[in-house]
């Protein structure tokens, strides 16, 4: 049993380094003592987009997930309260360190992908993810119980496309939805600590098949440049939905620390993950795709792994003292 000298500042700073619904980073840390309290950032959640902040608190898992990946990368054990207080929704998670055990190779490997994992906007290179790797990235999500559903029909591969391209048109159409997201994209050369940078886009938008159109504010073009198509087009990769048995917040919260334990052993792999999550934010889409898809799981996330087909792209955290309170 390791003696308890944590440092839980970097905890945080892992923490921080989770996906989020376009860069958005809505979530907060207290610090008190040997308890980290994660909170959801309410000004950060899209009002438009996720009315019910599902996506947020998908956001907050993952970032909780890493929270606790690095409290065990110091040898410490996190001892996790979801929801622990009813009267204070945002009040996501308090987060106990214990004494543990040393971290197993296992865990140093997992934690060692915390800030090398990137989100891809592109298309994927021929390389297949194998069998045995596909299977290691879906226990992953499963050891926080939730799952995945791969789309292997082209058939069902075609519809999830239609209908994530259906709710970019839709969208399109509603100017609140464009300004929202246009919020979390600023301009070339813009030095915000958050949203999507512009050098986090590949330099062209390449054409897949099937194709999933991708938002695409950076470039300056409002919903996105035309779609390139090469002699040698990139792939869509592994089309999955990321599911839950409920819906409930504690379900999102689940759906984010799967969502990223599975990221991270996909990064040991080389591989990374584009997420689309248009069709998903419009109820009747997300109603539709649950019956006919998902076998009446919820769905969560739609995603793709692949090998990336580009360069590392950038990726920029808010400071940690914007996001982390010390003190009762």
């Amino acid at each position: 049993m390791r003696a308890l000298q944590p440092d839980l500042r970097a905890v945080v700073e892992d923490a921080v380094w989770a996906p989020s619904i376009h860069n958005t980073q809505p979530w907060r840390f207290t610090l008190s003592g040997s308890r980290i309290s994660l909170r959801a950032d309410a000004d950060r959640r899209l009002e438009v987009a996720d009315p019910e902040g599902r996506e947020m608190l998908v956001s907050c898992g993952a970032a909780l997930f890493n929270l606790r990946l690095g409290l065990r990368a110091q040898g410490l054990e996190p001892q996790v309260t979801l929801l622990p207080d009813p009267d204070r929704p945002h009040l996501l998670a308090d987060v106990e360190a214990v004494p543990g055990e040393d971290p197993d190779e296992y865990t140093r490997a997992l934690h060692a992908q915390v800030r090398r994992r990137r989100s891809h906007r592109g298309g994927f290179r021929a390389d297949p993810v194998l069998d045995p790797e596909l299977a290691r990235i879906r226990a992953e999500a499963e050891q926080e119980g939730v799952r995945f559903i791969q789309a292997v029909d082209a058939h069902v591969k075609g519809a999830l496309a239609a209908l994530n391209n259906a709710a970019e048109h839709i969208q399109r159409r509603t100017p609140s939805y464009a300004s929202e997201i246009a919020r979390w994209a600023p301009a070339p050369g813009g030095h915000r600590t958050d949203g999507v940078q512009h050098g986090s886009y590949p330099r062209t938008t390449p054409w897949t098949d099937p194709h999933f159109s991708a938002r695409d504010f950076a470039r300056g073009r409002g919903w996105g440049a035309d779609p390139v198509h090469t002699e040698e087009p990139p792939t869509a990769g592994v089309i999955v939905l990321l599911v839950t048995d409920t819906d409930r917040p504690a379900d999102w919260l689940r759906a984010g620390q799967g969502l990223q334990r599975s990221l991270l052993r996909a990064s040991q792999h080389g591989f990374a993950a584009a997420y689309h999550t248009q069709s998903l934010q419009i109820p009747e889409l997300r109603a539709f795709i649950r019956t006919h898809f998902c076998g009446d799981a919820w769905p969560q996330l739609l995603l793709r792994f692949g090998m990336p087909d580009t360069e590392v792209l950038t990726s920029v955290r808010r400071p940690l003292q914007d996001v982390l309170t010390e003190g009762p």
